[in-house]
């Protein structure tokens, strides 16, 4: 019984206090009609619209910049714009990213730093106006982000190697998410790559709350069923 008991406690201690993100990664729109699809999506219940940012450098791939980001933000005033970048330098995107209307600016803790290093850029990033998130690579230890999760609004935990969409979900990175959720229970954790139907579950049981969905949205005949599902996984974990 004492078992048991303490088995609950742990259990319950673990649960969410986060709400469900659901966030469509329009990398996998139809990029010729980007604002048509961001407006299906938030018309669908998405929370966040969330942009990769790449740079040609620091992934192969090259992606959106703050002109793509200012041009959505024009047409979605009231979107929250969550931009993940996979760049080299994110220093040097702060003050273009800030201008162009991005919400939340998420960089890789694998990417070069400012002087000051990565306190300073997250300063950098806070005193811009925006939220503030990390991101780490499948290879990297969770544990490397420890002595920065009290100053973030959000982690990124990548369930792929980041460039390119379509990818499949490598679970083995759920005790990363596990890890984190259990040491801060009240923060965002959010995960990319490879998430749809198949795999939430195994993400929302993890810990995470707010979820990137590419091609299992936009390659979907019910691209609203597809989110509702998202969210209801997390939801359903986090009660």
């Amino acid at each position: 019984m004492l078992h048991r008991a303490l088995w609950k406690q742990t259990f319950n201690s673990m649960k969410m206090t986060r709400p469900a993100l659901i966030c469509p990664s329009l990398l996998s729109c139809d990029l010729a009609r980007l604002n048509d699809d961001a407006t299906q999506m938030i018309e669908m219940g998405a929370d966040w619209l969330h942009m990769d940012i790449m740079d040609g450098h620091f992934v192969p791939n090259l992606t959106f910049g703050p002109p793509v980001i200012a041009s959505l933000r024009k047409a979605k005033p009231d979107a929250y714009i969550d931009c993940h970048l996979m760049v080299t330098r994110p220093y040097d995107w702060v003050e273009p990213l800030k201008k162009a209307g991005a919400s939340g600016f998420t960089f890789h803790l694998e990417s070069d730093m400012p002087e000051g290093g990565v306190t300073a850029m997250i300063d950098m990033v806070r005193e811009a106006g925006m939220k503030v998130g990390m991101v780490i690579k499948p290879g990297t230890a969770v544990e490397e982000l420890f002595a920065y999760a009290d100053k973030l609004d959000l982690v990124l935990i990548m369930t792929v190697e980041p460039g390119f969409s379509g990818q499949k979900f490598m679970p083995d990175m759920m005790p990363k998410v596990k890890a984190l959720r259990e040491k801060f229970p009240n923060l965002d954790i959010q995960v990319d790559g490879g998430l749809s139907p198949k795999t939430i579950d195994q993400a929302a049981a993890a810990g995470a709350n707010a979820v990137v969905a590419a091609s299992a949205i936009f390659g979907s005949n019910d691209r609203k069923g597809v989110i509702d599902e998202l969210r209801g996984a997390v939801t359903k974990r986090a009660q």
